[in-house]
């Protein structure tokens, strides 16, 4: 039921979404928040379930303002067949109301096609529901100011979260000052698809703090209760890690190369300088890579957890292998056969530069061997460059379908060997 009240607000509008509700619902002690009545300042909410609604917050800022140019990111990189399944929801939420109603005007004003179109709702949460923000405690040793700024962060994304639970199949959390990679709503849905039938809780489309963070929309009264349960305790993106956990996953599930980019140069605390930036950010999302499902052998002795799975999937981390001689290997063996198109592997660490692929090859086999970790046919299509490899056209040099891709130490090197990531591009046909 959405609850309309008269609040002398352009626009007059008040909302209070059953997701809101059923939040708030139970929490005894945060009773000032049981009725809390969000002012829609600009857009309408949908009668119909989209795929994915995006959720921001914004503040003023002391020096800086990236809002519009998110906004226009958002709907400019997305074709108009993925902002038919999107809705993008902004929670204006500062303390001072006439700056959150003349942002408002000014957005409205810009993009007056996709708010007449639902495509993009203003939303406004007034702050007498808000819990306390004075005499917080000062874990960690904060200053107290900003204790009281991330406190109020938390409880910003709490309301926003709330409104946000019944719009949509999926809720992606991004900040007010992102670049997106183009088509990001479909590479999104190609990693649901990679995880489907598997258990996860967020899935991560950046590196960086809560920018690029999935989440089921199912799951968002939970999520925005745990934020105002300990609003005061910690920030947002650490809260949201204890979140992932307690919902029981414990590895990190994040997609490589990023797919979102902080672009902001002044922090909205303070205004201090934050030049964040995630080295992972590609901007064609279509060019994500396929990875079909595999195994993995190497020849190579393991580095403690450093085992090859993570230089191919989107677990969190890379391979790691010792003493890498003339013959080593690492396969790739596909679990079905694939036209691959292009392969690009990338070695070496930031930490640990010296330890790159510095002589090898890459090669595609067939004829995979009964009951083994190899093929009986291989075809070498290219050596490796500074660590590096990276070549297209590959399924123009090869008869049929691919089943192994090996990867070969060409010649002895005293550094250990870091596989970064392995991507591997295919093509439909045999």
């Amino acid at each position: 039921p959405i609850q309309v009240e008269l609040r002398g607000l352009t626009p007059d509008m008040v909302l209070q979404p059953e997701g809101a509700q059923r939040i708030l619902r139970d929490m005894d002690d945060l009773s000032a928040l049981h009725n809390v009545s969000y002012h829609l300042l600009a857009g309408s909410v949908s009668p119909h379930k989209k795929f994915l609604t995006v959720g921001l917050a914004s503040v003023r800022r002391p020096r800086g303002y990236y809002l519009p140019a998110t906004l226009q990111s958002l709907f400019k990189q997305s074709t108009e067949e993925e902002l038919q399944e999107m809705v993008v929801v902004v929670h204006l939420a500062d303390a001072d109301p006439i700056w959150n109603v003349r942002v408002a005007t000014n957005i409205a004003h810009k993009f007056a096609h996709h708010i007449l179109l639902g495509r993009l709702l203003l939303i406004h949460a007034p702050h007498e529901f808000y819990p306390t923000l004075e005499g917080l405690k000062r874990n960690y040793n904060d200053p107290e100011e900003r204790v009281r700024f991330r406190s109020k962060q938390n409880v910003d994304y709490a309301f926003l979260l709330a409104f946000a639970a019944n719009l949509s199949s999926y809720y992606l959390m991004i900040e007010d000052d992102v670049w997106c990679a183009k088509s990001f709503l479909t590479a999104i849905r190609k990693a649901l698809a990679s995880h489907e039938g598997s258990y996860w809780a967020t899935l991560e489309f950046s590196k960086l703090g809560y920018i690029g963070k999935l989440y089921r929309s199912s799951d968002l009264p939970r999520l925005a209760r745990f934020l105002l349960l300990f609003y005061q305790e910690m920030p947002c993106d650490w809260l949201l890690v204890h979140f992932r956990l307690l919902l029981t996953q414990k590895d990190v599930i994040r997609f490589k190369p990023s797919l979102f980019q902080h672009m902001g140069l002044y922090s909205s605390f303070q205004g201090t300088v934050n030049r964040l930036e995630d080295d992972e950010f590609q901007a064609d999302a279509l060019d994500l890579p396929d990875n079909p499902p595999a195994a993995f052998f190497t020849s190579m002795s393991v580095f403690e957890n450093y085992e090859p799975l993570k230089a191919y999937s989107t677990a969190e981390g890379y391979f790691w292998g010792k003493d890498p001689a003339a013959g080593s290997v690492f396969s790739i063996v596909f679990q079905q056969p694939a036209r691959v198109t292009r392969v690009r592997v990338r070695t070496g660490s930031d930490e640990r530069r010296s330890d790159f692929l510095h002589a090898g090859v890459l090669e595609l086999g067939r004829r995979r061997r009964a009951g083994s970790w190899d093929c009986s046919a291989y075809t070498t299509v290219g050596t490796f460059k500074k660590g590096t490899f990276e070549q297209r056209g590959l399924e123009r040099g090869m008869p049929g379908p691919v089943e192994c891709v090996r990867i070969r130490v060409t010649q002895d090197q005293s550094e250990w060997l870091i596989i970064q990531s392995i991507d591997i591009w295919t093509t439909a046909g045999t």
